[in-house]
């Protein structure tokens, strides 16, 4: 099962080597990692997606709150929330495709940000099939690269990662 896990942790060197050594030593994957400082400047918020069973979330949860560096942590799977990811993709225009990708861009709302005579730059923010549609329906274009981010998600309504 997917799980994304917030963590609350101090801003400090080395942080985010440590959690990626605790999942390195164990053989557990990260599917995705986001890292930045929070309102706080001594706390960063990470939110890292991994698979597996409960069990090994629970286990992988209980290591993380050993580490000197991470000060709370949520598994955002077991509450509702909200959860989106970012891709830039910059595709090949050219007088035969500009209108098909202006028309998926305004579909998805996605944005162009950056326009030459022979390329795009796009941006779409959204869950993860959003991210995956937008980028199908776009596939008569040429695409010349993409970049994805990790997934960033945030607890609904009362339910918070705060210290």
């Amino acid at each position: 099962m997917r799980h994304i896990i917030s963590i609350l942790m101090e801003n400090e060197a080395g942080a985010l080597s440590r959690v990626a050594g605790l999942f390195s030593a164990r053989g557990y994957n990260i599917e995705s990692l986001s890292v930045a400082p929070t309102d706080d400047p001594s706390l960063s918020r990470m939110t890292l997606v991994t698979r597996g069973s409960q069990e090994i979330v629970e286990q992988i949860t209980k290591q993380l709150n050993k580490l000197i560096d991470v000060v709370k942590l949520l598994d955002l799977t077991e509450h509702k929330h909200i959860e989106r990811g970012m891709v830039l993709v910059k595709v090949q225009a050219d007088n035969s495709n500009r209108d098909h990708i202006k028309h998926m861009s305004d579909i998805f709302r996605a944005q162009i940000i950056d326009v030459t005579r022979t390329a795009y730059t796009i941006e779409l923010t959204g869950t993860g099939q959003k991210l995956d549609a937008f980028l199908d329906a776009l596939s008569p274009v040429p695409i010349i690269e993409v970049v994805r981010s990790g997934s960033m998600g945030i607890a609904s309504g009362e339910v918070s990662l705060k210290i």
